[in-house]
């Protein structure tokens, strides 16, 4: 039986991630701060963790160890996102974002990469999103943090392969969930008395709002997970539709283009709102 660890399973992508690995016939260990929300299976040992503390990560990777001695995946799939002006946002909210979003998922990779190099196999999955490459006005920090973690990854990647290991970045792009609701929650929150950029918030409000069924479902993300950790020839990057690729290359190839495009669009969308 293979053995998969998935961060941030009670809800969204990682909770229909734990639900597809356990009917595949893995054994699924399954962390996050709710464990009363993590699914229930035969198949699935759910577990508390807080990957923004050094204590939990260390006591999560130590139960499992205790467990099974066979990690053949890790799925860095916790993260959220800190929205607000980036001059506002107060830098305890600044470091909690990387923290759960990047430093997380490397002291996860650090503990369980010597297991993965004593059986000479492994797979490290990390759960960016198509904002590693692209950007929208108060997402500042949570673009820095998927950024981060995808040029981490895949250095990580070159060091690993020597042994066996790989290190995958999965960019979902819009999913059908309330990631929007709570991003501009805390964009609100974190938006100072008589704020300069209180027009700017009501504008990205207005664009993430309402969205909660739009985009790919966690289960489509979840079953794209799977792919990435059976495929036998994986890829570096996997993304859901092409819509979501070529958006990342036009960001990438074409910044300024994308930058008008993305200034278009949401100006489009916040007044279709109003």
């Amino acid at each position: 039986m293979k053995t998969v660890i998935i961060t941030g399973a009670s809800n969204g992508m990682g909770y229909e991630a734990a639900k597809v690995f356990a009917s595949k016939g893995w054994k699924v260990f399954a962390g996050a701060r709710r464990v009363e929300k993590i699914p229930t299976d035969q198949n699935i040992v759910g577990l508390k963790l807080d990957v923004t503390d050094s204590a939990s990560n260390h006591a999560f990777i130590a139960e499992i160890l205790k467990q099974t001695q066979q990690i053949d995946v890790l799925i860095n799939n916790a993260g959220y996102g800190e929205f607000g002006p980036a001059e506002e946002i107060p830098m305890e909210n600044v470091r909690k974002q990387f923290e759960t979003n990047f430093f997380g998922a490397v002291e996860l990779t650090q503990l369980v990469l010597p297991t993965m190099r004593a059986q000479k196999s492994g797979r490290i999955i990390n759960i960016s999103s198509i904002g590693g490459d692209l950007y929208i006005p108060l997402g500042s920090y949570y673009h820095a943090t998927k950024a981060a973690l995808q040029q981490w990854s895949d250095a990580l990647d070159v060091e690993i392969k020597d042994f066996g290991a790989q290190s995958i970045i999965i960019q979902p792009g819009g999913t059908a969930s309330s990631w929007g609701e709570i991003a501009i929650g805390n964009a609100l929150k974190n938006l100072k008395k008589d704020s300069f950029y209180q027009p700017l918030v009501e504008k990205i409000q207005g664009a993430l709002s309402g969205n909660a069924s739009v985009g790919a479902t966690s289960l489509d993300l979840a079953e794209l997970f799977y792919k990435s950790a059976t495929d036998q020839n994986p890829k570096r990057r996997y993304f859901n539709s092409f819509g979501d690729r070529a958006v990342v290359h036009i960001a990438r190839a074409h910044p300024r283009l994308f930058s008008r495009l993305a200034t278009f669009m949401l100006n489009r969308v916040a007044k279709k709102k109003a």
